[in-house]
């Protein structure tokens, strides 16, 4: 299958890159900048793109390709595609000259074509831009060509068809860019003359085969099931490649949404007959260990720690009947891998996650089918493996739970609270036909109190405060423009109904710069 390469220079839209790469059709993978050529070979990439980075190519310590790499990639032809850092980065290794401006670009741009060239074919002779900048190219190398400008930078766009090397300030890969999607088609198929083999369909039949193939002779899969979207597809994945070879361990940890536990029980033993469903109510073992505990990070550090320990006595007990137990499934998809352990060296992690926290004792050996898609791939895939709508539209929910919803102290009695909470807010969402639209929505527990007025009476209660988002991927998200009058039913159910709030807020913050859960 052809492959186009992704070098993560530390951009924050990195894999937004590789997301709309795969929406061409292509597959794509993303590398560390600091790859050997080895590595990098080893893709076989019939193209090659250098991310964006929040660094300067001059600076010492900026993150760089090794001489040696970048050399033999031009010797080997294959056609590099630099996007703003990555666009730097190609001119100053040509020796070209990058200097940083007084006047930065940041936001949208229009872009002027200085002449037709093969990237930017089907862009009109002005088009709408994302720039995010402050270095530009002042000079450029020997057979380089100027492909656009903007009125304040002369090199928006360049490109060297003989040595395959082209390079673009702006950033294709977001919306903001109207157009862009056309830059990255006609790199993609037109220069590195891929073929549009990316398919769904086909990693599904693939991935069935894989996991037959690793889980052979009898063995058996353990599978950590939260009922999400994520886990959900993977169990039903690997359901339909070994059948009731699968166990699947569903732990309460007293952290989840309103009736979670009944809901999760009945969608996979009644609905879809699974035979090893294993359910363990571990809500006392994690709301004592998370007593006190306030820091964001530590909370997920004992929930993660928690769930592997409640997660390896239930496999241990099960080993004692099924010996032949060797292997340890997890739903993680390309956005948890991006911010827990980042493909680049510079580029920033955000936050722990459950499902790495494993211990180095570890003996299963672990299976990740899902490790490089994202969630609208899950779902998708989803579907096409027959697993019920009302699991494949769920939104995203934290693998802590509630817990990084409550924000400070957790006790069962917040948790409590925020749940009823949550569970209006769900059904007026629903009921407004806005579930489907929101990428996420869920209801944050603060603990600050305000002074209200409840009939004759004086509260002094605390508040909840509302996230609703539109995203794709969750690489980032924009805060839903949710109807005055919804969001003021929502607010009057929640006072009225909901014993501990008596004032609701809403969240009109980005990601970035924020990020989606509250901690």
């Amino acid at each position: 299958m052809d492959t186009i390469l992704v070098l993560d220079f530390g951009g924050q839209y990195c894999h937004l890159i590789s997301r709309r790469v795969r929406d061409l059709g292509v597959f794509s993978e993303i590398l560390p900048y600091d790859s050997n050529i080895s590595k990098i070979m080893k893709v076989n990439p019939k193209g090659i793109i250098l991310s964006g980075g929040p660094a300067s190519v001059y600076e010492n310590d900026s993150p760089m390709l090794a001489d040696e790499v970048f050399h033999k990639l031009l010797d080997s032809r294959i056609p590099i595609l630099g996007i703003c850092y990555g666009h730097h980065l190609i001119i100053h290794k040509m020796k070209g000259i990058i200097k940083s401006k007084s006047q930065k670009e940041y936001g949208k741009t229009i872009l002027y074509k200085s002449n037709s060239p093969l990237l930017l074919e089907g862009l009109g002779e002005e088009e709408i831009v994302w720039m995010s900048h402050g270095d530009q190219v002042e000079k450029l190398p020997e057979e380089f060509k100027i492909y656009a400008y903007t009125n304040t930078c002369p090199i928006a766009s360049y490109g060297n068809e003989k040595k395959n090397l082209f390079g673009v300030q702006f950033h294709p890969e977001v919306t903001n860019t109207p157009k862009g999607n056309l830059v990255l088609e006609n790199f993609i198929l037109k220069i590195a003359n891929c073929r549009k083999e990316w398919k769904l369909e086909n990693w599904i039949e693939n991935s069935i085969n894989n996991i037959k193939e690793t889980v052979a002779d009898g063995k058996r899969v353990i599978l950590g099931l939260s009922g999400g979207v994520d886990s959900s597809v993977t169990a039903v994945l690997l359901h339909r490649a070994i059948g009731d070879r699968l166990h699947c361990i569903f732990v309460n940890n007293g952290l989840l949404r309103k009736n979670e536990e009944q809901t999760v029980q009945k969608v996979f033993k009644e609905d879809l007959d699974f035979k090893n469903f294993h359910y363990v109510d571990a809500e006392h073992l994690f709301l004592t260990k998370l007593s006190d505990v306030t820091d964001p990070e530590d909370k997920r550090k004992i929930i993660g720690h928690s769930f592997i320990e409640v997660f390896e006595d239930e496999t241990i007990r099960l080993e004692k009947q099924y010996p032949d137990i060797e292997f340890l499934a997890q739903g993680t998809i390309y956005p948890d891998r991006v911010e827990t352990s980042a493909t680049s060296k510079v580029s920033a992690k955000i936050k722990s996650h459950h499902n790495l926290t494993l211990p180095d004792d570890m003996t299963l050996i672990i299976i990740e089918p899902l490790k490089d898609l994202y969630k609208d791939e899950v779902r998708k895939i989803g579907l096409q493996l027959g697993l019920p709508e009302r699991i494949i539209e769920r939104h995203p929910f934290p693998g802590p739970g509630l817990a990084v919803r409550c924000i400070g102290e957790i006790s069962k009695e917040r948790l409590d609270t925020l749940r009823e909470a949550d569970h209006i807010l769900m059904e007026e969402i629903r009921i407004a036909g806005l579930y489907k639209e929101l990428w996420q929505v869920f209801c944050v527990y603060l603990p600050v109190k305000s002074v209200g007025i409840m009939g004759d009476f004086r509260t002094y209660d605390n508040i909840c405060a509302i996230r609703a988002v539109e995203s794709r991927d969750a690489m980032t998200a924009n805060f839903a423009k949710i109807d005055w009058d919804v969001l003021e039913k929502i607010s009057t159910r929640i006072i009225n109904e909901v014993k501990g709030f008596n004032r609701v807020v809403y969240d009109i913050s980005n990601k970035p710069p924020s990020t989606i859960e509250f901690e």
